[in-house]
């Protein structure tokens, strides 16, 4: 696995429980560049990325999730050269990030479903992260390659 940072990621319910996550995780200091959104391409998905990172998404089409929009600093880290993410999907392609190939299947089918993914990149920060995840609907939620330290 290539060193890529840490990253804590979790799967909203829905836009509105996600929109509501990064505020929060934005209010709590950590910069939109941290921070990687991905759900089913739809206008509203569309919406969220832009207000809330700042910029327009990128679109894929991903193996088992269809047309989905993303954008962020996971997105890199799970395409790679080979079999990234659009090749082998969010699945297989989450453990360039350092989480099992289960946990991407969890994320895969939570996204969708209509969840939508929110990836945080703060290492110092992790454990924060995941707080702010759980508090605000993050389901699933979980740091990569997680090594006890806090």
């Amino acid at each position: 696995m290539t060193d890529n940072g840490r990253f804590t990621i979790g799967v909203f319910q829905d836009i509105a429980w996600a929109r509501r996550g990064i505020e929060a995780l934005l209010q709590d200091g950590f910069v939109p560049e941290s921070l990687t959104v991905m759900a089913k391409e739809s206008t509203e998905a569309e919406s969220l990325i832009e207000s809330t990172l700042g910029a327009p998404p990128d679109h894929f089409e991903l193996k088992a999730l269809g047309p989905v929009v993303a954008r962020g600093p996971l997105v890199a880290a799970l395409q790679g050269n080979d079999q990234g993410l659009t090749t082998a999907g969010l699945g297989r392609a989450i453990t360039r990030a350092g989480f099992q190939s289960h946990d991407g299947y969890i994320f895969e089918t939570l996204t969708g479903r209509g969840g939508v993914l929110v990836g945080v990149r703060n290492e110092p920060r992790s454990a924060d992260a995941l707080a702010k995840l759980h508090s605000y609907g993050g389901g699933n939620a979980a740091i990569g390659a997680w090594t006890g330290r806090v």
